[in-house]
C-alpha cells in the first residue's frame, strides 16, 4: 500500500486544506495524475500519484485542515480492476486542465462536462464566467413555460459558501496592514507621453529581438528601482525595536487571479534589462492565472507595485502589503488639459499614488520618491544615463 503525502510546506505555511478531490476510492489511477489539490494561504498545490493502482482509501476528505507529510489516501500498486459488464457507473465530470483550479472546482461542484462549456478565456481557458453562462442557459432549457413560485422565491434566497483560504489570508493582511501601521498616502502625477513616444518608436524592434512586447510596467520597475537605491528608507521594512534595510531589490507585482488577489516576487530587478523584467512579469501573471505560482515564488518582496489602471481605475489609495514599508499605485492614462509653458496642451496624463508605513517614513522621503519617480518616467533618458 502506498501513502498519499501532503508535500513538504514551508515553515511560513503551518498547514493547508483539501481543496478538492478528482478521483473517488476505487478508482484506477495512473503514476503521476492529479489525485488531489491542496490549498494553502498563499497556492494551490497539485498532489500525484507516485504509482499507478486503485486509490483504496481516502482518509481526509475536502475540507479538512492537514500538515506537511500528512496521509491524504492510499494507492493499492497494481492494474485497474475488471470493468463489470452489469450497469455502467455514472461518468465523472470531464474536467479539461484549460481552467484555473477554482474553476475546475466549481465544475466539479456543479457535475458539469468541460466539453458542454464554451470557453472564451485566453489561450482557450474556462473562466468562471463561462461556468455560469452554461449553467444559466441550461437551467432555461429545462425551466417549464408556467411560473414556479418555489423556484422565483428560491432566486432571491441567499447563497453562502466559504471564503477560501487565500481569501481569508487577504482579509487579516489588510486588517493587519490598517492596525498596525501608520500609513499615509501621497500623490503625484506623471505625463506618460516620453514614454508612449518611446514604446511607439521601438516596439516593433523590440518585440522582433526579445521575443515580448514592451509594456509600461517594465518602466514602472525601473523606475521605482532607481528610486528604491537613493531612498533606501523605503527599501526597508520594521522588525520589533529593528529597522532592517534591505540591501537587495525584490519588487512584489500585484497580479489578479481566479482566485484573488496574489503578490508574486521578481526578485533582483536591479540586475534585469527591460526585456527581462517584462518577460519576468508575463511569466509571474501566467502562472498566477493558471494556479501554477510555488510558495518560493509569493515569498519575501521589499516594496509592491500595483496596477489598478487596467481595470480603469483613475484613482486610489493602495494598502500597504506587511511587513513592506511602502506599495505604488499605477492607474489609468487619460488625456487631460494641462498648462505648459503657458499654453494649455492636451497630454496622457496618470495619476501616481504612495501609500507608506510613517513610523519609518517621513513626509520629506515619500514625496521625494514619488518625485523622483515622476521624473524618470517623463524623462526614461534618466534611466539609462542613471541620472
Amino acid at each position: 500500500m502506498i501513502d498519499i503525502l501532503v508535500p513538504e510546506l514551508p515553515e511560513s505555511v503551518a498547514d493547508a486544506s483539501v481543496a478538492v478531490w478528482h478521483k473517488q476510492a476505487g478508482d484506477f489511477v495512473e503514476r503521476d495524475e492529479v489525485l488531489v489539490e491542496i490549498e494553502t494561504d498563499k497556492v494551490v498545490l497539485e498532489v500525484p500519484a507516485t504509482a499507478s493502482g486503485i486509490l483504496e482509501k481516502i482518509i481526509e476528505e475536502q475540507g479538512a485542515t492537514v500538515h506537511s507529510k500528512q496521509v491524504l489516501g492510499q494507492i493499492k500498486e497494481g492494474e485497474a480492476a475488471p470493468v463489470k459488464a452489469t450497469e455502467p457507473e455514472k461518468a465523472e465530470p470531464a474536467i479539461t486542465a484549460d481552467a484555473s483550479p477554482s474553476v475546475r472546482r466549481l465544475m466539479l461542484e456543479k457535475g458539469l462536462n468541460a466539453s458542454e462549456i464554451k470557453a472564451t478565456g485566453k489561450g482557450g481557458m474556462i473562466t468562471r464566467e463561462d461556468v455560469e453562462k452554461h449553467r444559466v442557459v441550461k437551467n432555461e432549457e429545462q425551466t417549464a413555460p408556467q411560473v414556479d413560485i418555489v423556484a422565483a422565491v428560491a432566486a432571491r434566497s441567499d447563497k453562502r459558501v466559504p471564503m477560501t483560504r487565500l481569501r481569508k489570508r487577504v482579509a487579516e493582511r489588510l486588517l493587519e496592514a490598517k492596525n498596525s501601521t501608520a500609513m499615509l498616502t501621497t500623490f503625484n502625477e506623471v505625463n506618460m507621453k516620453p514614454i508612449m513616444d518611446l514604446r511607439k518608436q521601438y516596439q516593433e524592434v523590440f518585440e522582433k529581438k526579445h521575443g515580448i512586447r514592451l509594456g509600461f510596467m517594465s518602466f514602472y520597475i525601473k523606475a521605482v528601482t532607481e528610486a528604491l537605491k537613493r531612498f533606501p528608507e523605503v527599501n526597508a521594512a520594521i522588525d520589533g525595536d529593528e529597522i532592517v534595510y534591505h540591501n537587495f531589490f525584490d519588487i512584489s507585482i500585484a497580479v489578479s487571479t481566479p482566485r484573488g488577489l496574489v503578490t508574486p516576487v521578481l526578485r533582483d530587478t536591479d540586475t534585469l534589462s527591460v526585456a527581462g523584467i517584462e518577460k519576468g512579469i508575463k511569466a509571474l501573471a501566467i502562472k498566477g492565472r493558471d494556479g501554477k505560482l510555488t510558495v518560493d515564488e509569493m515569498m519575501g518582496g521589499n516594496f509592491t507595485v500595483t496596477n489598478g489602471g487596467v481595470f480603469g481605475s483613475l484613482l486610489s489609495t493602495p494598502i500597504i502589503n506587511p511587513p513592506q514599508a511602502a506599495i505604488l499605485g499605477m492607474h489609468k492614462i487619460q488625456d487631460r488639459p494641462m498648462a505648459i509653458d503657458g499654453k494649455v496642451e492636451i497630454l496622457p496624463m496618470m495619476y501616481l499614488a504612495l501609500s507608506y508605513d510613517h513610523r519609518l517614513i517621513d513626509g520629506k522621503e515619500s514625496v521625494s520618491f514619488l518625485v523622483t519617480i515622476k521624473e524618470l518616467l517623463e524623462d526614461p533618458t534618466r534611466l539609462l544615463l542613471d541620472v
